[in-house]
């Protein structure tokens, strides 16, 4: 799905305009954003946790060349679902 998709299903499900549903999904995405950036934890009870680790430095081979090369370390964010979330995932039917 990607983000026209979701802000024309979401302009459906809460029967607000297109451009509502868009500035709204903005400003989740921004305030997800920020919150990261911030170092801090994302608990949706019921959906999941966003969260951001540091990934170490590394060696990696280039696949093209074979040359070993330095990967720095950063940071990455990360989701883990829900009980609820993962459930409604695992459902079969």
């Amino acid at each position: 799905m990607t983000k026209s998709q979701f802000v024309d299903a979401l302009a459906q499900t809460t029967g607000q305009t297109k451009q509502d549903s868009e500035r709204a999904l903005e400003a989740v995405l921004e305030t997800l954003t920020t919150a990261l950036k911030r170092g801090e934890k994302i608990d949706w009870r019921g959906f999941g946790i966003f969260k951001v680790r540091e990934a170490k430095a590394r060696q990696a081979r280039n696949p093209r060349t074979g040359e070993m090369v330095e990967v720095p370390a950063k940071k990455v964010a990360t989701f883990k679902p829900g009980k609820e979330f993962a459930a409604l995932l695992n459902q079969q039917g």
